[in-house]
């Protein structure tokens, strides 16, 4: 089954209806969600405004980044020491 997208704003609305004193169940069928994904959001941005969402957002899109490019280099390295010890 394919990830719907949700935006920030569907996210934080959800998580804040819930700390108001909304039912989960209510949230969810308002939503379209299941309780597990309204809890683990709730878990994950409880207390979170728009700007500090983004800032979070961005801040894992650029460790994705970072972490496939260490990836990349780390082979290049192995590489690189592979063809070494061939010619020695």
């Amino acid at each position: 089954m394919p990830k719907k997208g949700r935006t920030k704003e569907v996210i934080l609305g959800a998580s804040r209806e819930v700390e108001a004193g909304e039912t989960g169940v209510a949230v969810c069928r308002k939503y379209g969600i299941s309780q597990r994904t309204l809890y683990v959001w709730k878990k994950k941005f409880a207390g979170l405004g728009l700007s500090e969402f983004r800032e979070l957002r961005q801040l894992g899109e650029e460790n994705g980044k970072l972490k496939r490019l260490v990836a990349d280099l780390s082979l290049d390295r192995y590489i690189l020491q592979e063809i070494v010890a061939i010619k020695v």
